[in-house]
């Protein structure tokens, strides 16, 4: 038996694995625990470890690959030309051996940041930590001194290189 990726529908990682997992099929959806801003405040997320990807378990042999095609969530098998791609077996023995992790953050300490709303809006700054539900202390520089100043999440985007 092999493993083999599905790819599904928008949002609907959660649905396939239902349906194929009622069909009988041996399939899994890696999840991992993301830090996410929601109206306002950081909250931690389980989300699918990758989006819209899931992985199913299939004898070539016996297997009756038809269905999987029409089950509700499911867009299609990964492939290359019309045949079904496996995945190493070690590859999700690797992935299901991972240790829970703590949640990815959003921000991090170090992290640059620039104000994308607000007074303070294009200035860049440092994230140093959180402080409180919604806020944030940032490090930034006026008047040519530093300044720690706590500021809204929300206003706040990680600088991207």
């Amino acid at each position: 038996m092999l493993w083999y990726a599905v790819h599904s529908k928008p949002k609907q990682e959660h649905r396939a694995l239902e349906n194929l997992q009622q069909q009988g099929f041996e399939a899994w959806l890696p999840m991992l625990t993301v830090e996410k801003l929601r109206r306002g405040r950081l909250t931690e997320v389980v989300e699918p470890m990758f989006s819209r990807y899931l992985f199913i378990r299939l004898d070539t042999e016996h297997s009756n690959w038809a269905p999987i095609r029409s089950t509700l969530g499911v867009s299609r098998l990964v492939s290359f030309g019309n045949r079904p791609a496996p995945m190493a077996d070690e590859l999700i023995q690797a992935l299901r051996g991972l240790p829970e992790r703590a949640p990815e953050r959003l921000l991090k300490v170090g992290q640059e940041v620039v104000f994308i709303d607000g007074p303070l809006k294009g200035l860049q700054g440092i994230y140093q930590q959180t402080d409180g539900e919604a806020r944030a202390m940032v490090l930034v520089e006026l008047m040519s001194k530093q300044h720690s100043i706590t500021a809204d999440v929300r206003h706040l985007h990680p600088v991207t290189i």
